[in-house]
């Protein structure tokens, strides 16, 4: 018969404790501060592809490591560093075409048709990243690489060699942000903000826009595909850094 009192007694130490503990809680406010910078990018990262095919693995290696000695030719003519210029992957690949007959037609167990299965050759891919320090002759050395036997641009990105100190300076600016908005908050009620208690980064992001005839500094292009006209549509454009924090402050 006493455990209800117990109970009761424990439920009201504990609703005391709480009522307490918020009674004796500082006043503060609490605010989210962002800050975003433009800046110019003065360097771009090229991602591009060298794919041979032929039924002659020496072939197809040979020919693919002729196209590579002409990238690694290029990017030595314009001065780029043995260290910007990096073979990132080799594969080998056994590639293989399927034939329907009509006069043989061949199906599996449950009635599909599924033709024969005929080799076509060793599929080898070299994969190679650039660093063009010297942004002004982008689209130069573009154009040069596509002459040089490459299969595919996967992607070009214009970046700041400084992107590290922009992002400390947009976090600067976010905080500074959020000090304002917390001041001009609690003015309105004529109130104060003392020390910061609490800080906490939020999500930031670098993001890259172009300012040319293409919506992002990202394409694919394949060698042979009006070459001249793909790198006119390039334009580096410009770099958004965006930085956010969370921040709470005493109220005075």
């Amino acid at each position: 018969m006493k455990t209800p009192s117990i109970a009761l007694c424990l439920i009201l130490i504990f609703t005391a404790a709480a009522f307490a503990q918020q009674k004796n809680d500082p006043p503060m406010i609490s605010v989210v501060g962002t800050a975003e910078i433009m800046v110019e990018p003065d360097e771009v990262a090229i991602s591009l592809d060298i794919t041979k095919l032929n039924k002659d693995l020496d072939t197809a290696r040979g020919e693919a490591e002729t196209a590579r000695e002409k990238v690694f030719a290029a990017a030595r003519n314009f001065g780029i560093k043995s260290e910007d210029v990096k073979t990132d992957q080799i594969s080998v690949e056994m590639k293989y075409e399927t034939i329907r007959d009509p006069k043989n037609r061949i199906y599996d167990e449950d009635g599909d048709e599924i033709g024969t299965r005929v080799f076509t050759g060793y599929e080898v891919e070299i994969e190679i990243n650039i660093r063009l320090r010297d942004i002004k002759r982008f689209s130069e050395f573009f154009a040069e690489l596509l002459k040089s036997g490459v299969s595919e641009v996967d992607n070009a990105s214009f970046e700041s060699s400084k992107e590290i100190e922009y992002v400390k300076e947009a976090r600067i600016k976010a905080m500074k942000a959020a000090q304002d908005k917390a001041s001009a908050m609690a003015g309105a009620i004529g109130q104060t903000i003392g020390k910061a208690i609490s800080i906490a980064e939020g999500t930031g992001n670098t993001y890259r826009v172009s300012a040319g005839v293409m919506t992002s500094t990202q394409a694919v292009i394949r060698s042979g595909e009006a070459a001249s006209e793909s790198v006119a549509s390039f334009s580096p454009g410009a770099i958004r850094i965006s930085s956010q924090v969370s921040v709470t402050f005493l109220l005075g």
